[in-house]
């Protein structure tokens, strides 16, 4: 009597039964009920509480409910998923006209490559002749429709003329692409202000000239696309960067604050924050302090498999993205990974980016004060290490490139 007393009480005091939480599967159940018990009173008291009829009738109840969120999850990720296809296939880049700032290699060039492949027309905006040159025969080669122009977007009078010259030849410029960017890395002490000036006016300053040269015309045709390439560095501030991350930051600010106002006149703006991509472009960064060390830890990480991203893929995305008017996009689970950490976070990030740093080479004597390309420095990381982003130096017209 004092066992079934006790098994009662078990059974009133208890919500929701072993059964219902899944702790204690029904087959189980269906031994006990077929008189396959265990032995020892505190095993049978266990049994005979999990498997009551309340029990088994809350686990089907806790199944029903399973059954309706798994299903409502699918149809919202179903209809999440056929609505960025409906939006992509809504814009399509045939016959439409793309003006892409630093577009004669790396990234831009891959980009232009995309947009010709698909019946677009590009206008590439570079400094350097050579490069221009280059970028001609490889888009001639595929037959694509294009115009190079010749620009320093650290002068403004050239940006506007160069803009003039695009519309006066395609009549129009659909989709603006700032890509230009240029990588200074190196400690602190190494930078000057006219390392943060030169940023801030390629990063910040030249979008924003032709955001604001583009946008009334835009107005005028009734829509477009703006598409600025920031990065994981505009979202995080990254030790070595100073000068890059803080114009970053500039750039990625403005094409925020100016997405939800230029919506209402129907053109899209998409901030992209790239982590690290195998664009090819680590032969022309810059590099201060110990320019060997320096750049044996850039060159390694933007040839990582794991941890970089193809340009070729990255372009895909980027175009996927400016095509349904996405907001925001970041790139590589990495970034993803780091900005929603700095996110969530914040003091445990300032945290591992201070261990980060005393990784990273000390300051050097003056002659660290000295810039550097890539391309000029001796390396000190095995060929294997790199050979990634070397085949994309190649592949994207990096080679050779003039130092800013």
């Amino acid at each position: 009597m004092k066992l079934r007393a006790s098994i009662a009480s078990t059974r009133e005091r208890r919500p929701i039964g072993l059964v219902a939480t899944g702790l204690w599967p029904v087959n189980h159940c269906r031994d006990f009920q077929t008189g396959r018990r265990p032995t020892g009173p505190w095993l049978q008291r266990l049994f005979t509480a999990a498997c009551s009829e309340r029990s088994v009738s809350d686990y089907r109840v806790v199944k029903i409910y399973t059954r309706v969120w798994l299903g409502a999850g699918a149809l919202f990720l179903g209809g999440w998923i056929t609505a960025r296809v409906v939006r992509t296939a809504r814009y399509s880049l045939r016959d439409k006209i793309a003006l892409i700032s630093g577009g004669s290699r790396g990234l831009g060039l891959v980009l232009a490559r995309h947009i010709c492949d698909q019946g677009g027309s590009v206008a590439l905006l570079a400094r350097d002749p050579g490069e221009l040159a280059r970028a001609k025969a490889d888009l001639t080669a595929r037959g694509g429709k294009f115009l190079t122009v010749e620009c320093d977007l650290l002068d403004r009078d050239q940006i506007h003329a160069a803009v003039r010259k695009v519309i006066d030849h395609f009549d129009r410029i659909d989709i603006l692409i700032n890509n230009a960017g240029i990588i200074e890395v190196g400690p602190l002490d190494h930078m000057t202000r006219e390392d943060y000036d030169r940023a801030m006016r390629l990063h910040f300053w030249a979008p924003y000239e032709l955001i604001s040269l583009i946008v009334p015309e835009m107005r005028l045709w009734g829509g477009g696309r703006i598409v600025n390439v920031t990065s994981v560095g505009g979202k995080i501030a990254i030790p070595h960067f100073a000068p890059y991350s803080a114009s970053k930051f500039a750039l990625t600010g403005f094409s925020d604050a100016i997405r939800t106002e230029l919506a209402r006149d129907n053109i899209q703006v998409t901030t992209v924050a790239p982590g690290l991509m195998r664009t090819g472009s680590h032969v022309n960064a810059k590099f201060k302090g110990n320019h060997d060390a320096e750049f044996a830890w850039f060159s390694a990480s933007a040839g990582a498999p794991i941890i970089s991203m193809d340009a070729d893929r990255a372009a895909r995305k980027i175009l996927a993205a400016c095509r349904r008017g996405q907001p925001s996009l970041i790139l590589t689970v990495g970034a993803r990974a780091a900005i929603a950490g700095n996110a969530l976070f914040p003091n445990l990030t300032g945290y591992t980016m201070k261990i980060v740093n005393r990784f990273l080479p000390d300051a050097a004597d003056e002659s660290g004060a000295q810039s550097r390309a890539g391309s000029e420095i001796p390396r000190l990381t095995p060929e294997w290490m790199t050979r990634l982003a070397d085949r994309a130096t190649n592949e994207n017209n990096e080679g050779n490139s003039p130092a800013l």
